[in-house]
């Protein structure tokens, strides 16, 4: 069966109702398209809503060049991509909503606590209806129908198929992490069947595996480590981890993903350092550590006078050489220094975000598949990474903006919107 809405203002079919999706079609309708959301999910916006369990950043107030570089080799296209929608616009666009922001001492760009993700995002449909914006949920795209390319979508509920010629598509199904908010990267083979190169998903933003003995398993358990700093591929990052039964996690740990991926990938070791007291330089360090008088343990003292109390004396003895440094230089560089080998990163199901995707050979610059005019791409369907901290969605934001922006001018050169 092939359906085209009534002729008139040009149709644009959006597949995704994640955040790139759902502020496409709301661009779209604003520059006067009819626009139909296709979602496979029945409710619309579920990762977006994921995104709020762990404190609902919707973006970051980082200067903008410090921000651009924060998407891996991908910093020069989201200069323009976070040029043509900010973080200010971002904020902007909530507070039309209804919605107030606020910067977290972070930098990390929050809603008022009186508004919960489901909040803003019953806010952001509201919105859509008044523009008309249609979301037929359940409607799941299988691909592509040849030899026109019309867009093949299945009803969930009564498995029937239609085939759908819009003027235009956005394609902002998501990456392969989170699949129970539908973003499973079931889309791979049937760009894969038009002839569109992909780079194989991998995990993002997750734990690393470190093989703690059975003994520290059972010691320690989870705990966190506070006011910590991780350094890995010439990067370093501040903040909180947590040791858990595999290894650690915690926003440090997600921000150094990409350098132990490409440190696994090569077989070169892969090697947290983590430094337990980041305020204090080594040479600091050092002469506290020289003030420990004769026969008090090693443990009771940092406890005392670093306030490095359990389960750091049982950590250092799991990772640290068969026998612990007793010279104050050599403690203090290994407090400084110590070594975390990092076995593997956690499955791609448990990673908050995926590399891989659509590559950018594939795209133009206004984020249209070359092999196929009209279809565009954006959010995490593109090979892309960056830490949480309201990067990620910013990201999905700026690529959904920058999306429509290439659709509009696509529609105006054929003529189709004036």
């Amino acid at each position: 069966m092939h359906t085209t809405p009534d002729s008139g203002t040009p149709w644009v079919a959006v597949v995704g109702g994640g955040p790139a999706g759902l502020l496409a079609a709301q661009h779209l309708a604003e520059a006067g398209c009819r626009v139909t959301v296709y979602e496979a999910q029945t409710t619309v916006g579920r990762k977006f809503l994921v995104a709020g369990h762990g404190g609902f950043n919707l973006t970051n107030g980082e200067p903008a060049e410090a921000f651009a570089a924060r998407y891996a080799a991908r910093g020069p296209e989201f200069a323009q991509y976070l040029q043509h929608f900010s973080a200010a616009d971002l904020r902007a666009w909530a507070q039309q909503l209804g919605i107030s922001t606020f910067v977290g001492t972070s930098g990390r760009v929050f809603p008022t606590e009186e508004h919960k993700p489901a909040q803003v995002l019953r806010a952001w449909l509201a919105r859509l209806h008044t523009l008309g914006v249609a979301l037929n949920t359940r409607h799941r795209w299988l691909g592509f129908a040849a030899p026109d390319a019309g867009l093949r979508i299945r009803h969930e509920a009564t498995g029937q198929e239609t085939v759908v010629h819009p003027a235009a598509t956005l394609l902002a199904l998501g990456g392969a992490s989170w699949t129970k908010t539908g973003s499973d990267g079931r889309w791979l083979p049937a760009l894969q069947a038009a002839g569109v190169a992909c780079v194989p998903f991998a995990p993002s933003n997750c734990g690393a595996e470190v093989k703690w003995s059975a003994f520290f398993r059972e010691t320690v358990g989870r705990h966190p480590l506070k006011n910590i700093a991780l350094h890995c591929g010439g990067q370093t990052v501040r903040g909180e981890v947590l040791l858990t039964d595999y290894g650690l996690e915690g926003t440090p740990v997600y921000a150094l993903t990409p350098a132990l991926r490409e440190a696994l990938a090569a077989g070169t070791p892969a090697t947290l350092l983590l430094n337990l007291k980041p305020d204090l330089t080594e040479a600091q360090l050092t002469e506290k550590l020289a003030r420990r008088r004769a026969g008090k343990s090693l443990a009771s003292f940092l406890g005392e006078a670093l306030k490095l109390r359990p389960p750091v004396p049982t950590l250092l003895r799991e990772v640290s050489p068969p026998h612990l440094p007793t010279a104050a230089p050599a403690l203090a560089h290994l407090l400084t220094h110590l070594p975390l080998p990092v076995a593997g990163l956690r499955p791609l199901e448990e990673a908050i975000s995926t590399a891989g995707g659509i590559a950018w050979s594939e795209v133009n610059e206004h984020l249209m598949l070359n092999r196929l005019p009209g279809v565009f791409v954006a959010g995490e369907m593109l090979d892309w990474e960056a830490p949480t901290g309201g990067y990620l969605l910013q990201g999905c934001f700026s690529t959904g903006a920058w999306a429509a922006r290439g659709i509009r001018r696509w529609l105006e050169r054929n003529g189709a919107l004036v």
